[in-house]
């Protein structure tokens, strides 16, 4: 590495000092091999992106080969680098001499360089050969100091079964096993360094060995990001005439969170070509990266509304305006980690989260179905979404239909993913440093469906129960509300409502309202009268009350974490002689009931 040491047994835990400007991540790498822990390294996280290296004058940016070989092993005899495509090179970071002198050493090893098998077992046997050697070596002074660095390691060792594996996948994970908790190896000055994006895609048998140490390369940070974008200035600054509302390097760094250096430097190409890049057009150029970033697994939504615009739940949505100004206020410890949002369909609960992302004035995500047929990809998908969420914060994360999103500790069947995916997302919802930051929203109209691990304080810690307005002046005030939303004027006092309209939902007056735009648009008119709401009011037929939405609401109720959320009527119910315990039981019987419709 940056110094180079021999570890033996008699000698002490040495004492290294490494460049104030090395990453946490490499540093981190350096002690534990330099203390003995481990000499097997799985680096993961971020191994695609771009590190920043002070040089005389400014900062140049290195991939993560470039500064493994000119900067981590920069002293070391033989710095090889292998990936399917290419076999085994030599990794000299730049240096012709040090690639020179290197490949004459492969050469005099495998003979000329066109000989050279790309067969990975070939050259793992002969990499095991060069340790042989090497560690029956007498004389210290003629042992070589050799580093091993694996790109793209998921592809020599993918997850699976130990008795599904093919045979050479198998070997290899034998292989790696035996030069991690080969004691003499760890004495001498040799390393090696499987590189992937995400952990899961190695074969776990590797990933949890003892023996072998993992590093993870975390998002940039803000002091990353603004050597990145100072640098760039500094080298091409922007063509043309800034405006007032271009944005500057400052307000780039303070904005470009959650993207890699590599995203950010497409997106500040884009905008140097242009003169400069207003709030709202990086805002947008920020979000189609960071998608891109997470492969399609994150959908950003645009809060249009804020929580002025919620009928009724007065309670609630004076919680999420108390903790919305809590957040913007900087009392991020104060927040709860997530929230619950239950209640039958079309009761808004989408449209509650938007509303409470968009009164905090922060980014608010959808998760997307993140799911592969491909064994360990489910997993490395949500890995990659929550590493970008961690460093994107603070962020409301979307969770709709989370009964079936998330799924199970105990589900079966699909060797073991699912439970593994609930066990990533648990154990990030429950992960406190990020409270403020990332905040949870899971919504669903089961919220009985699940498990009891999600929904516990310290992670869906407040839990809203929502319900279909329930008197006519909430209706009415919900024909206004949508009106607004959609764009449109009209006056709901004067609406007649008969008695099969006290039953609509939100979604329903909603569509009603939508209706009325197709009337007026259908008679080639732009402006919706009173006469074209008042006909889709007359016509539709709300959809019936059947027993299975009086079990979602049931089960909002049950689910119920402050009494105040709940309606006059339910809060009366729940209060008298054995009310929780009665409607408990009801809920049972009907859950039976629609269990065997």
């Amino acid at each position: 590495m940056v110094e180079s040491m021999a570890i033996t047994s008699e000698a002490t835990v040495p004492s290294i000092e490494l460049p104030a400007w090395f990453p946490a991540w490499a540093n981190e790498l350096a002690q534990k091999y330099f203390s003995g822990t481990a000499c097997f390294f799985i680096v993961h996280g971020n191994v695609h992106d771009l590190i920043p290296v002070p040089v005389d004058g400014g900062t140049e940016f290195l991939n993560l080969s470039d500064f493994l070989g000119r900067h981590l092993f920069a002293k070391w005899d033989l710095v090889l680098e292998h990936n399917l495509s290419q076999g085994l090179q030599a990794l000299a970071g730049g240096d012709a001499n040090r690639h020179h002198r290197m490949m004459q050493e492969l050469t005099d090893l495998f003979g000329p360089y066109r000989n050279w098998s790309r067969d990975t077992d070939d050259i793992l046997l002969t990499l095991d050969q060069m340790i042989e050697r090497t560690l029956v070596e007498d004389d210290p002074k003629k042992r070589r100091r050799m580093a091993v660095v694996f790109d793209f390691g998921q592809y020599l060792v993918p997850p699976g079964d130990p008795a599904q594996i093919a045979g050479r996948v198998a070997s290899r994970v034998v292989r790696f096993l035996d030069w991690a908790r080969n004691p003499w190896i760890r004495r001498i000055n040799m390393a090696f360094c499987l590189i992937s994006e995400s952990i899961s895609e190695i074969n776990e048998r590797l990933s949890s060995s003892p023996f072998v140490a993992t590093v993870e390369i975390p998002m940039p940070d803000e002091a990353a990001r603004q050597s990145f974008i100072s640098e760039r200035f500094r080298r091409n600054p922007p063509r043309g005439t800034a405006s007032d509302e271009t944005m500057n390097a400052a307000q780039l760094t303070a904005s470009s969170n959650g993207l890699s250096l590599l995203s950010l430097d497409h997106l500040i190409a884009m905008a140097f070509r242009s003169g400069g890049v207003t709030v709202r057009q990086f805002q947008e150029l920020k979000k189609n990266a960071i998608e891109r970033q997470c492969g399609g697994y994150l959908e950003f939504v645009a809060p249009k509304h804020k929580l002025d615009l919620v009928v009724g739940q007065q309670a609630a949505v004076k919680r999420l305006r108390d903790d919305a100004n809590l957040i913007t206020n900087g009392h991020q410890d104060a927040a709860p980690m997530g929230y619950l949002i239950c209640g039958p369909v079309g009761t808004g609960k989408s449209f509650l989260a938007e509303c409470y992302a968009g009164s905090i004035g922060i980014p608010c995500v959808k998760l997307r179905n993140f799911r592969s047929k491909f064994v360990g990809e489910t997993e490395g998908n949500l890995q990659r979404v929550l590493t970008v969420l961690r460093s994107l914060g603070p962020v409301v994360v979307m969770i709709d239909e989370a009964d079936a999103s998330l799924g199970d500790r105990n589900q079966e069947g699909d060797s073991g993913t699912s439970g593994r995916v609930f066990s990533m997302i648990a154990q990030q919802m429950g992960d406190t440093r990020y409270r403020g930051r990332i905040i949870w929203m899971l919504l669903t109209c089961r919220p009985d469906l699940l498990p009891i691990d999600l929904k516990r304080q310290g992670r869906a810690e407040v839990h809203i129960p929502l319900f279909y307005p329930h008197s006519e002046e909430e209706i009415r005030e919900m024909f206004g509300v949508m009106g607004r939303k959609n764009g449109i004027r009209l006056e709901p006092g004067a609406l007649t409502l008969s008695e099969r309209h006290k039953t609509l939902s939100g979604a329903d007056i909603e569509s009603i309202v939508l209706t009325a735009r197709r009337f007026a648009l259908v008679a080639d008119r732009s402006d919706v009268t009173q006469d074209d709401i008042s006909s889709a009011l007359a016509d539709f037929i709300p959809s019936a009350q059947g027993v299975e939405k009086e079990m979602q609401e049931a089960a909002a109720v049950l689910e119920c974490t402050q009494l105040d959320f709940l309606t006059p009527e339910w809060r009366e119910r729940l209060e008298a002689v054995n009310g929780r315990a009665t409607l408990q039981q009801r809920f049972t019987q009907m859950r039976s009931l629609v269990e065997r419709m």
